[in-house]
């Protein structure tokens, strides 16, 4: 008999942990079973799966459901019963445990359902299938079904596996290659966030520190570019925190990066002082702040330090060397249009290294979904379920921070307009109001709805820096713009607003005639000639008078930004200045690092004035 789990993920990067460990644990128990996965994404046209899926022939297929993912798995479902209708077809993941028999009702294409956890579940329908002893089936616990008669069976839970027996099932390194590898010291949560459904069980199961350890070394030997751990609050528990990341910190391989989803209020000094001595980029760390509100963070049941929080947060990003993700959540109860935006600007003034700013998702079997009618809550009825209105939040406020959301993606995410965006917070009450004016503009002028490449959101920017201020301050918002420009690539391509650089190229020339013949700022760039290092590295001559110089050989570890490093030139010559005699000179010398050099000052960055 032939069993197929089939895994239907958001993006190809991603991989489907449950169905490797269901197989791998299925495999240990049952060698001669006959498993294999398959793995698609939802942009896959579906005729695609379903013709994959029938040219394997399997006799059972296994879907891992999820909000992102379950209305593609039904329509698939429905087909393949019409092309293999011998076939065994079963569901299972956190999108079909909580309401399985209303699934099975209205879904008779499906033979049953594998509630929470799968692994030893999954083993005893596999042998239960491979011995045809269909009887066993009805018996297993942990799953509602239908019998071969029509009869329902809802049976009680399955016996969880400790963590020491969940599988490790990374073997072949080449089935995960270019995708993310997702790792699980832990199971469940200690908190008690009526949003999520880990607050349904509060027990947490933790993996031993020496396998950890022992799979972890596995990852760091393999040079994998990132391992995302999947604990639901990682830093739960100190010392298994502490076991962690000692161990990753002296075995660092200078490649690998570790995700964690934490709370950072837990933080200790012992664990502060560790993230500070970590290579900048080894770890990074996803921090779900929700709200700032405190009747709203009370009324979810979420424990937290607040101010605790920001002191955290604020020390991590003074050492330079942790990306922090901060997440919001607007839609929860307490939280209006203002209260929200409240929040927003807390949690900007922490300057995460990015803010996501998500919307409510009503899952099927949370505590959330039992208030729908207290808060009066509206929400899609197709997955993932998000929010259209509260008590407190009108559709038209969801509308106006959908739009808010994508600004802050645009320009604040993207990491391209960090500069710009520091200029022109100055101008604003709160940031909120600064990404909700960009997002006027943007309705405005008709730009939502396009996907505009690099260069059309710097013009779009630009023409919105036209609208608001006065010609007098725009050289300092297009030295902001050129300056955030080049600091990612070297873009042959300018915009519109750019300065013209013809009258500077002789320095600039002469500037990098000095640098091959003696490196001073271009370290690592050994053997090229001046023409090459032009091409390789860039100098702007900025609206200020000075010039900056972005080495794209020596990134900044952490944002991938190019090195900067910014001038101001000083002729040589009678006061310093440049005599018409001496510059027709220059016009008329072939090799520019004949001609009398001027002298190059440095001064501090932009960002640093």
């Amino acid at each position: 008999m032939k069993f197929l789990l089939a895994a239907i993920n958001a993006k190809y990067i991603h991989s489907n942990p449950a169905v490797y460990s269901l197989k791998t644990f299925a495999k240990e128990q049952r060698p001669k079973a006959d498993i294999e996965i398959g793995e698609y994404t939802i942009n896959h046209q579906m005729d695609h799966v379903l013709e994959d899926i029938f040219r394997r022939k399997p006799d059972f297929v296994g879907f891992s459901c999820y909000i992102w993912n379950i209305s593609q798995v039904l329509e698939i479902t429905r087909d393949l019963h019409k092309i293999l209708p011998k076939c065994e077809i079963w569901l299972g993941g956190p999108e079909v445990s909580y309401n399985a028999e209303e699934i099975l009702m209205k879904e008779p294409q499906i033979r049953g359902i594998m509630r929470g956890e799968g692994e030893l579940t999954f083993t005893e329908l596999v042998s239960a299938y491979m011995s045809a002893d269909y009887t066993r089936i009805n018996q297993i616990q942990g799953i509602t079904c239908r019998g071969f008669s029509g009869t329902f069976y809802n049976n009680g839970p399955q016996r969880l596996l400790s963590m020491d027996e969940i599988p490790f099932y990374y073997a072949d390194m080449t089935e995960f290659e270019n995708r993310i590898e997702y790792y699980e010291s832990s199971r469940g949560c200690p908190y008690s966030c009526i949003y999520c459904l880990s607050s349904i069980d509060k027990s947490v199961r933790f993996r031993s520190l020496d396998l950890v350890k022992k799979e972890l070394d596995f990852f760091l030997e393999h040079k994998v570019p990132q391992v995302k751990f999947i604990d639901r609050t990682f830093n739960c528990k100190r010392e298994h925190t502490l076991g962690i990341w000692k161990h990753i910190l002296e075995h660092d391989n200078g490649v690998t990066n570790f995700h964690f989803e934490v709370s950072a209020d837990l933080f200790d000094e012992e664990e502060l002082a560790l993230i500070a001595k970590m290579r900048p980029g080894l770890i990074q760390l996803e921090i779900g702040v929700q709200s700032t509100n405190l009747d709203t963070i009370t009324e979810i049941h979420r424990r937290m330090n607040l101010e605790r929080l920001k002191k955290r947060v604020e020390r991590i990003h003074s050492y330079r060397n942790t990306h922090q993700h901060l997440d919001l959540i607007a839609g929860l109860p307490y939280e209006n249009m203002s209260s929200f935006l409240m929040s927003f600007d807390d949690v900007y003034d922490m300057r995460p290294d990015q803010l996501q700013l998500g919307f409510l998702k009503v899952l099927k079997g949370s505590y959330m979904a039992a208030h729908v009618q207290e808060y009066e809550l509206k929400y899609r009825s197709v997955p993932p379920y998000e929010v259209l209105s509260t008590k407190w939040l009108s559709y038209q406020d969801v509308i106006r921070l959908k739009e808010m959301e994508e600004m802050v993606e645009v320009h604040y995410n993207s990491g391209q307009f960090s500069y710009t965006l520091r200029l022109l917070e100055k101008e604003f009450s709160h940031p909120s109001s600064m990404f909700l004016a960009l997002a006027d503009y943007y309705e405005k002028n008709g730009l939502f709805g396009f996907s505009h490449n690099r260069l059309a959101r710097y013009e779009i920017l630009y023409n919105f820096l036209k609208e608001k201020f006065a010609e007098e301050e725009l050289p300092k918002f297009r030295d902001a713009l050129m300056y955030d420009l080049y600091l990612r690539e070297n873009l042959k391509s300018r915009p519109s607003f750019a300065g013209d650089q013809s009258d500077v190229k002789y320095e600039v020339r002469e500037f990098f005639a000095a640098e091959a013949e003696k490196p001073e700022w271009l370290l690592g760039y050994e053997g090229y000639d001046s023409r090459q290092l032009i091409k390789m590295a860039h100098m702007e001559h900025m609206e200020d008078g000075s010039y900056i110089l972005f080495d794209y050989k020596n990134r900044d570890p952490l944002n991938k930004n190019a090195k900067a490093v910014r001038f101001i030139y000083e002729e040589r010559g009678t006061n310093g200045e440049k005599g018409i005699e001496e510059s027709q000179k220059r016009e008329s010398d072939k090799d520019p690092r004949e001609s009398g050099r001027g002298v190059w000052h440095r001064v501090p960055l932009l960002s640093e004035s």
